[in-house]
C-alpha cells in the first residue's frame, strides 16, 4: 500500500510548536547570557554540534517515522490522546521558560537600580566642588596620609627686624636662643606692631612699651607650629608669651570630637604646679580669648569636684557666647579627673607645662609622663614647656615629649636672681625682734595701715616658712591697725582666692604668705618683698624675691637673716647670689661661707658622691 506523503493538520499544529519551542529556547539561552554580564548573540551562543543535532532531529520529525506513525494510526481515539498528552507536555514546558524569562528580566531591572542607588549615593557623599583625581593621581597617593599638624600659620610675624637690630636685642637681653638642624634662624619680635594678630589681642599689650624677651623670641616659632623650651626668671612674662600662640591657634582650628566617646574635647591643656598659678593663668586666658568666644575652665584640689566635672561635661557648648576649649589645672587634679572619665584630653594638640622644674621637684613627674601620654602625639601636638632653671630632669622630659624643640634661655641655664630687685639682708642676733624690726621697715616704705578700694599703692608681700609663724605675723600686723591678708595651707581655698582678690585690686596692701605663693603668680605692682623668716632652700629665696621687679619694673627685697641652724648652712650660697646681683653683705660673712652640694627635692642627696653606703641592717634601738 502506498504511503501518502501528504502532512494531516495534526501534525502540521506539531511543526509549528516545536518550532516555536526552538525560538524560546534560544530566546531563553539570550537571556541567561544577558544575566551574566555578557554581551554575546544567541545564535554564536549554541555550540555548532548541537546546530547540527537540532537539524538531524527536525530533518527526522519531517519526513520520517512520524509521519509514518501518524499514517498508521487510524483510531481518532489514539490521536486524540497522544494529542493530548504533548499538549500537556508542552504546557509544562511553556510554564517553566516563562518564569525563567521573568527571572532574568526581575534581575535586569534590580542591577539597573542598584546601579542608580549607587551613583545618588556617590552623588550625595562627595562635596560639590569636588574634582576626581586622575589616574596618574590616584595610583600615585598613599591610600591615608597622615593628617597634617595644624598650625596657626596665618599669624606671625609680618615685618621681621633687621639683623643688626636683631643681635643687638639678644646682646642687650642676654638672649640664647637653641634651633633645631637645618632650621632657620629665630628673628626676635622686639616691637608690638612686628607681630601679625588680630586688634582684639593686640589689647593685651596696653600699658607695656615692647615684648619682654622671653616673649619676643618665642612668639615667632611658636606662631609656625614648633614645640618651644622657654628658660627665664619668673616674672618674665611666659603666660602671654605661651597664651598668644594658643588663642591664634583655636581660632584657626573646629572644635574636636573624641574618636572614642564621640563627645566635643578641649583642644588647649596648661598645666601648672600650684592652685593660684593655675587660676591665675585661667583668669589672663579668659580675658584673652573672650573677644572670640573662647573659654577657659581651671581644676585643682582644695575645692568640690562637682563643679569643675559639671565645666568639663559641658566642653564645647556655648554658653554666654562663650565656647570652653582651654583646660588649666594642676597635675594632681588633672590626673585625678581622667581617671574618673570626667577629662578627655584625647583632643589636646596644643600642651604647656608651667614652671616644669617646680613640678618635678614636687615629684609630679609620674603624674606630668600619664597625662601627656593621654594627648595626642608628639607628630599632632605642639608642646611648650617653661622653667626657671634647665636641670637633667627637665631635659629628660623635653626629649621625651617634644620633637625638635626651639630652645630660648634669657640669661643663665642655672637660676638667678632678678636683676631689676634691689636686694638688702639685715642681720639679727636675738629673733625675736624681727617683729619690732618689720614695724619700722614698713614705716621706712611709708606704707598705708589701711588702704581704699583699688588704691594703687604699691603692695607688700611679707614671706614667713611655717603656716602657724604667717598667722601669728598677721594678727599682730593687724593688731597694729594694718589691713592684711594672710595666704597658706591651713586656710580653705575659698579663703586662700578671697585673699589673693582683695590683695590684686587693691582692698589689702599687705599679705603675709608661705612659700605657697612664691611661684608664678603674677600680682600687679608689687612695690617690695620682706623676708620675715629665710626659707629652706635657695631656689625658694629667688622664687619669693621674684614676685617683686615684674614686668619689667623695678622692686626691692628685704632679709631677715638670724643665723638659725638651717639658715647658717644656706649663708654662703645666699652670699653668692647677692654678689652676682651687685649687693654684697659684709654681716653675712661671719657666717660658714661654704656651697653645699645640691639636693633634690623628690629624691633626696643622689647628686653627691660623698655619701657613705651601709654595708648591711643597721639596729635601731628605741
Amino acid at each position: 500500500m502506498a504511503v501518502d506523503s501528504k502532512e494531516t493538520p495534526g501534525e502540521e499544529s506539531d511543526k509549528k510548536k516545536k518550532k516555536k519551542k526552538g525560538r524560546k529556547s534560544d530566546e531563553s539561552v539570550e537571556g541567561t547570557i544577558e544575566e551574566n554580564g555578557m554581551a554575546v548573540d544567541s545564535e554564536d551562543a549554541v555550540p555548532e554540534p548541537e546546530k547540527r543535532k537540532q537539524k538531524k532531529k527536525e530533518h527526522s520529525e519531517e519526513g520520517g517515522p512520524m509521519s509514518v506513525e501518524a499514517e498508521s494510526s487510524t483510531p481518532s481515539g489514539e490521536a486524540e490522546k497522544k494529542k493530548k498528552k504533548k499538549k500537556r507536555k508542552r504546557e509544562e514546558e511553556e510554564g517553566v521558560k516563562p518564569t525563567t524569562e521573568e527571572v532574568t528580566s526581575e534581575s535586569k531591572k534590580e542591577r539597573k537600580e542598584k546601579k542608580k542607588r549607587r551613583k545618588k549615593d556617590q552623588s550625595s557623599t562627595s562635596p560639590p566642588d569636588s574634582v576626581p583625581p586622575t589616574s596618574a593621581e590616584s595610583s600615585s597617593a598613599p591610600s591615608k596620609a597622615p593628617s597634617p599638624k595644624p598650625t596657626a600659620s596665618s599669624f606671625g610675624v609680618s615685618s621681621p627686624a633687621s639683623a643688626e637690630d636683631a643681635a643687638a636685642f639678644l646682646k642687650k637681653h642676654s638672649v640664647t636662643i637653641h634651633t633645631p638642624p637645618n632650621a632657620p634662624q629665630v628673628t626676635p619680635v622686639i616691637k608690638f606692631s612686628q607681630l601679625d594678630v588680630p586688634s582684639e589681642i593686640r589689647d593685651a599689650f596696653a600699658g607695656f612699651k615692647e615684648p619682654t624677651p622671653i616673649q619676643a623670641c618665642t612668639w615667632p616659632p611658636a606662631l609656625e607650629g614648633c614645640d618651644v623650651v622657654g628658660i627665664a626668671e619668673t616674672g618674665s612674662g611666659k603666660t602671654l608669651a605661651f597664651g598668644i600662640p594658643a588663642l591664634c591657634r583655636l581660632m584657626k582650628s573646629p572644635t574636636k570630637t573624641s574618636s572614642n566617646s564621640g563627645k566635643s574635647t578641649v583642644s588647649t591643656l596648661v598645666v601648672a604646679p600650684t592652685r593660684e598659678l593655675a587660676i591665675q593663668t585661667h583668669e589672663t586666658l579668659c580675658a584673652l580669648g573672650k573677644p572670640f568666644g573662647t573659654a577657659s575652665v581651671a581644676v585643682f584640689g582644695g575645692v568640690p569636684k562637682e563643679p569643675q566635672v559639671k565645666m568639663l561635661k559641658n566642653a564645647n557648648k556655648a554658653k554666654d557666647g562663650l565656647t570652653t576649649r582651654i583646660i588649666v589645672g594642676t597635675p594632681g587634679r588633672i590626673l585625678d579627673l581622667m581617671q574618673e572619665g570626667a577629662c578627655d584630653l584625647s583632643g589636646v594638640d596644643y600642651l604647656v607645662l608651667d614652671e616644669a622644674d617646680r613640678m618635678l621637684d614636687k615629684g609630679f613627674e609620674n603624674d606630668i609622663r600619664n597625662i601627656i601620654s593621654s594627648t595626642k602625639p608628639s607628630e599632632e601636638r605642639q608642646t611648650m614647656m617653661f622653667s626657671a632653671t634647665w636641670p637633667e630632669s627637665v631635659r629628660r622630659l623635653a626629649s621625651t615629649f617634644q620633637r625638635d624643640p626651639v630652645r630660648v634661655t634669657v640669661g643663665s641655664d642655672d637660676l638667678t636672681a632678678n636683676s631689676r630687685v634691689a636686694q638688702s639682708v639685715e642681720v639679727f642676733d636675738d629673733a625675736r625682734s624681727k617683729d619690732q624690726r618689720l614695724l619700722n621697715v614698713l614705716k621706712t616704705l611709708a606704707h598705708k595701715k589701711t588702704t581704699k578700694t583699688g588704691d594703687s599703692e604699691a603692695r607688700i608681700l611679707v614671706f614667713a616658712l611655717y603656716k602657724k609663724e604667717a598667722s601669728r605675723v598677721e594678727q599682730m600686723l593687724h593688731r597694729q591697725g594694718y589691713t592684711v591678708g594672710a595666704l597658706h595651707g591651713d586656710m580653705s581655698q575659698n579663703a586662700r582666692m578671697e585673699t589673693l582678690e582683695n590683695f590684686k585690686n587693691g582692698k589689702t596692701g599687705l599679705m603675709v604668705a608661705t612659700d605657697v605663693a612664691a611661684r608664678g603668680l603674677d600680682i600687679p605692682n608689687v612695690g617690695a618683698v620682706i623676708n620675715y623668716t629665710f626659707p629652706l632652700t635657695i631656689e625658694d629665696y629667688i622664687h619669693r624675691i621674684g614676685r617683686t621687679g615684674r614686668g619689667g619694673r623695678s622692686g626691692k627685697s628685704i632679709t631677715f637673716f638670724t643665723g638659725d641652724a638651717h639658715e647658717r648652712s644656706l649663708a654662703g650660697e645666699f652670699a653668692r647670689v647677692l654678689r652676682e646681683g651687685g649687693f654684697d653683705n659684709e654681716a653675712l660673712k661671719k657666717f660658714p661661707m661654704t656651697i653645699k652640694k645640691k639636693e633634690h627635692g623628690a629624691y633626696g642627696a643622689f647628686f653627691r658622691d660623698d655619701i657613705p653606703v651601709p654595708k648591711g641592717p643597721t639596729k635601731i634601738v628605741f
